[in-house]
């Protein structure tokens, strides 16, 4: 760790946040999606509302997620 600088070590801190936070969304999603499978199976009827609803929480997840990527990238380019 002795030829590291605040430089390298601040990008590998950035990478290593952005690919959590990826991480994080994608299983965020795949839970969502698997919920909202099985909801539809079970009550086809109202399959409808649970894809919108389902779309609407993944935009959420996905904005949070934009969101951590964009403040671990400022992060690394302020340092």
């Amino acid at each position: 760790m002795e030829g590291m600088t605040s430089t390298a070590l601040a990008f590998l801190s950035a990478g290593i946040g952005a690919g959590l936070a990826v991480l994080g969304a994608g299983l965020g999603i795949g839970k969502l999606a698997a919920a909202a499978m099985e909801g539809s199976a079970r009550q086809p009827t109202v399959a409808g509302d649970i894809r919108t609803s389902m779309i609407i929480a993944a935009a959420l997840i996905e904005g949070a997620t934009l969101f951590a990527i964009v403040v671990t990238l400022l992060l690394a380019i302020k340092a």
